[in-house]
């Protein structure tokens, strides 16, 4: 073991002793990155939203959920290395865990910082040759996803009562442009709308996340009284929003999804 020091997407620099043996991630899409890149044994904590792989989920401590942190829990486990997000975690959490541990702090809001990210995260927890594989790969995939020439716009819901949407400068805005679509909103960031509001704007398709907010069969019914010349459809949250190893899945996802969206859209 040695001392060595790294640089969070944040700019700040963690000393940790290295290789870590004692992970504890605070961030779903960056558990699975880890166990992708084959830390079964240094894992020690997760969140109760980190559910893939399922078998992993059923085996590692849980030390409660992204925003509400057990940080009891935490100490018990005596980590080495916290790998946690700007956006998913609570600042005062972060801060305070920080005073006691080393905690790496990721900030994506496009794919180029995601796959910056896990090859980051290869370095820091010594499994480089493997994250740079998994980067190139998905690189490559998003890569031979064909550009539309027609991007059809979109509205991506991500919660209900008030209705929230993804706005620009969110990972979500991104990955919609590779999968074919463009945003409707002009806001930044996570917007409460109306759906007046967003009446005004003649979105084409409708997309409802199954995360965070679990959007139902009979929310499409609800929302197209509202919308009836636009498509509506509920879509795969984790292939729109989880930044680490799950991207491998995320190109055949988005070129299917824009397949049948364009098969099914209303004949203006």
């Amino acid at each position: 073991m040695q001392n060595k020091s790294f640089t969070d997407q944040l700019g700040r620099t963690i000393n940790i002793n290295y290789p870590p043996q004692r992970i504890i991630s605070l961030v779903p899409s960056q558990t699975e990155l880890l166990f992708d890149l084959g830390l079964y044994e240094e894992v020690v904590g997760i969140t109760k939203f980190c559910i893939h792989p399922a078998e992993q989920f059923q085996k590692k401590t849980k030390i409660g959920g992204t925003k509400t942190l057990n940080i009891n829990k935490i100490r018990a486990l005596k980590p080495d290395l916290i790998i946690a997000n700007k956006e998913e975690n609570q600042q005062d959490q972060i801060e305070a865990l920080a005073q006691e541990f080393p905690v790496w702090i990721s900030d994506i809001n496009t794919l180029t910082e995601a796959l910056t990210m896990i090859k980051q995260v290869g370095e820091l927890v010594a499994t480089k040759a493997k994250a740079i594989q998994i980067a190139d790969t998905i690189k490559a995939n998003f890569d031979n996803l064909i550009p539309s020439s027609k991007p059809l716009k979109a509205a991506y819901f991500i919660w209900k009562d008030p209705y929230m949407l993804a706005g620009k400068h969110t990972f979500i805005d991104d990955i919609l442009k590779y999968g074919g679509f463009e945003n409707v909103l002009s806001e930044n960031r996570y917007p409460e709308i109306t759906l007046e509001a967003l009446q005004k704007l003649q979105p084409q398709v409708i997309l409802l996340s199954t995360e965070p907010y679990p959007f139902k069969q009979k929310h499409i019914e609800e929302l197209q009284k509202y919308f009836p010349r636009a498509f509506i459809t509920l879509v795969d949250g984790e292939m729109f929003s989880w930044y680490g190893s799950r991207l491998l899945k995320a190109p055949a996802y988005f070129s299917n999804l824009y397949k049948n969206l364009t098969i099914n859209l209303p004949v203006k």
